[in-house]
């Protein structure tokens, strides 16, 4: 069945997203529904879970659902929440994967609070000094391009861009299948004589690493190809992230401004709807779930609050997917190797 023989224990909070304690459930219903190897636990406010399962007429082992009355909001800090919310969906769900009653923690709640809580409970693996999330960008070459760090912090040192590239690269090579993935830094300038301190640092320490290092690469190149992991900052790999995001927003209002201007313009806009919709169908990010932070001691799956059923669902088929395939493991394994210490 799995590497331990055995189902992935999953837990999945109930509370956390901004449609809850539906979504999480229908996803998580579903997830199990569409997988033998996964086993699924909701944590939230029992009431209010078992209310909904009951509202919907929904089928789901009310022993497997784990009591956990307290709520970070998206508007709560995560260190203060950490210690006033202890009961807390986000703070036992990481707890349960700490002390190995889980396998994987999934969430669409607090993003620093799940950050916080996956780093300071479940603890960092050995060699990785800071965790990392990273997006995947859909490239002209028709396949992606996956930047880190994007926002899990914001003040990365160079040895910290060399974490991240292997981690990536483990990633890459498990769950994505590529054999020999490519990485690149991101700079100003193809040149090695382009970039400032923290680039020239990280710049010398992937050259001397056994990955697959091709060098500096540009802001184009993430959607232009050729590269299959991208390293910088997680301060600039965030803003990177968010002007990603509004992009097709900004496109469907430009296109309805477009139709907004005529008859002519509206049937125009009609015939290319399907071919935006399916050309970009790949930036929707409910097919890809949510995104693992990786670098902790422990499987930690991170969604967008919005989340949608898909979504989640997607999120806890993501987890057992790295659990199935030992990614934890893979990561220990994989620091020393690549990084040639």
């Amino acid at each position: 069945m799995s590497q331990n023989n055995r189902k992935c224990k999953i837990v999945v909070d109930a509370m956390g997203g901004d449609y809850v304690p539906l979504n999480p459930i229908h996803g998580a219903i579903q997830a199990e529904s569409q997988s033998s190897t996964l086993e699924v636990l909701l944590i939230g406010d029992k009431n209010k879970i078992k209310k909904t399962i009951t509202d919907e007429k929904l089928n789901f082992d009310e022993s497997k659902i784990i009591h956990a009355p307290e709520v970070i909001d998206m508007h709560d800090s995560p260190t203060t929440a950490l210690k006033q919310k202890k009961d807390s969906s986000i703070v036992k769900g990481a707890e349960l994967v700490k002390e190995q009653k889980a396998d994987a923690f999934v969430s669409a709640g607090n993003t620093g609070a799940m950050m916080a809580a996956s780093t300071l409970l479940m603890g960092r693996i050995k060699g990785f000094g800071r965790p990392t999330i990273g997006a995947q960008f859909p490239t002209s070459d028709k396949k992606t391009c996956t930047l880190y760090d994007v926002g899990a912090s914001v003040d990365s040192k160079a040895i910290h861009l060399l974490e991240y590239a292997i981690m990536g690269t483990i990633y890459a090579q498990e769950i994505d299948g590529l054999k020999n993935p490519s990485v690149g830094l991101l700079s100003v300038g193809e040149e090695e004589s382009k970039g400032n301190k923290i680039t020239f640092e990280a710049l010398e320490l992937l050259k001397n690493s056994k990955l697959n290092f091709v060098g500096n690469v540009e802001g184009r190149d993430i959607l232009n190809g050729g590269t299959d992991i991208i390293v910088c900052d997680g301060f600039t790999g965030n803003i990177i992230l968010k002007f990603g995001e509004s992009f097709i927003s900004f496109l469907k209002n430009r296109v309805k401004s477009y139709a907004g201007e005529g008859i002519l313009n509206k049937i125009y806009a009609l015939i290319t709807k399907k071919v935006f919709k399916e050309s970009l169908r790949d930036m929707d990010y409910q097919s890809h779930g949510g995104v693992p932070l990786l670098g902790v001691n422990g499987i930690s799956i991170i969604g967008h609050g919005s989340s949608s059923a898909l979504a989640m669902k997607n999120m806890i088929l993501k987890a057992n997917e790295m659990f199935q395939k030992g990614l934890i493991n893979k990561l220990k394994e994989g620091r020393e190797y690549y990084g040639n210490l």
